[in-house]
């Protein structure tokens, strides 16, 4: 299973709720995410209308593709149930709030999925303190091993 994780969204973010969104894609860029050749570090969502888009996902253009290839950074459309966008579209509405990508992933049916999340950014003393707990952690697990 291929997934793709966005590192840098739980360490810029705090996440509040995380949604499954399907994608709309061409068969140029399913093939690519399946070979492992996408990015997600500059990607967001945003609605447009009243449908939500991912944009800045770049997916690399499928070396086997005929000359109909898909461009890398286009805007690629969501799909959530009808209950989920309102709230998402209520709730982005708040001011600092916005939904970030997490994850891309190939589903059990071989569909491509996006973990989306609806989060607030962090203050620099809040970024201060992820970095300190998680030196914490790897100096505890040092220890362990050390004493093994």
């Amino acid at each position: 299973m291929v997934a793709l994780v966005n590192k840098r969204a739980r360490f810029e973010y705090e996440i509040l709720e995380t949604y499954t969104a399907g994608m709309v894609l061409y068969g140029s860029e399913i093939k690519s995410i399946r070979d492992g050749k996408a990015n997600l570090s500059d990607s967001y969502c945003q609605f447009m209308g009243e449908e939500l888009w991912v944009r800045n996902l770049h997916i690399s253009e499928y070396e086997w593709a005929n000359r109909d290839n898909h461009e890398t950074k286009r805007d690629r459309k969501l799909m959530l149930t009808k209950r989920e966008m309102r709230k998402l579209h209520t709730r982005v509405k708040e001011r600092g709030l916005t939904i970030v990508t997490l994850k891309l992933f190939i589903g059990q049916r071989g569909f491509a999925k996006l973990e989306i999340a609806l989060a607030r950014g962090k203050k620099t003393h809040d970024k201060r303190n992820t970095i300190k707990e998680r030196d914490i952690v790897k100096d505890m697990d040092r220890e362990k091993a050390r004493f093994k």
